[in-house]
């Protein structure tokens, strides 16, 4: 295993649309996937697509800790997907801070649906038909967006909410906070 480079914004292979991959049980493919999650842990990272560390391929990395999950649902372990598709469920919409691996020390306020279908397959190329909601289906978008070359500030409304992870030591800024209330 291998810790990668990880792409920042602004390198070409980040605004590609990344290429299928034919076999997910290559060795090829399974050695990625070690690197990748290899990677992501050493740069405390939740999820790692392959085209942030150089591969144009449609392959992603994530986890989700009990802790971000939210407390009406489970935690999820290290997962791989190959070829993953999302299709968005109904029409509600959550805002939430995010941040990349790619685009390091910022964070900026996203909308994404809260609730989406995935298809794709695992290493073992078994098929995956899952609904998936909340935070995992937030980071699912996230990840899956760096497959056809997009990076979260793309999906922002108000880029003024693009912010350097250090400056909230200064507070919450007040149109985040609008944004992040519970709705009655």
């Amino acid at each position: 295993m291998a810790i990668l480079k990880i792409a920042r914004m602004g390198h070409p292979i980040l605004r590609q649309v990344a290429q299928p991959v034919e076999d997910a049980t290559s060795p090829e493919i399974r050695r990625l996937l070690a690197d990748m999650v290899e990677t992501m842990g050493d740069a405390d990272g939740t999820g790692l697509a392959a085209p942030q560390v150089y591969a144009p391929l449609r392959v992603v990395v994530y986890f989700v800790t009990e802790a971000r999950a939210g407390k009406d649902q489970a935690a999820v372990p290290l997962t791989s997907l190959i070829n993953p598709i999302i299709t968005p469920i109904g029409e509600e919409i959550a805002y939430d801070w995010e941040g990349c691996l790619s685009v390091p020390d910022m964070v900026g306020i996203v909308p994404r649906h809260t609730r989406i279908r995935l298809q794709a397959e695992t290493p073992e190329g078994k098929p995956i038909d899952a609904m998936i909601e909340g935070f995992h289906a937030r980071v699912l978008q996230h990840e899956c967006d760096h497959l056809d070359g997009i990076l979260y500030p793309q999906r922002m409304d108000d880029l003024s909410l693009l912010i350097f992870r250090e400056e909230l030591r200064h507070g919450v800024p007040e149109k985040a906070k609008r944004l992040l209330a519970p709705s009655a």
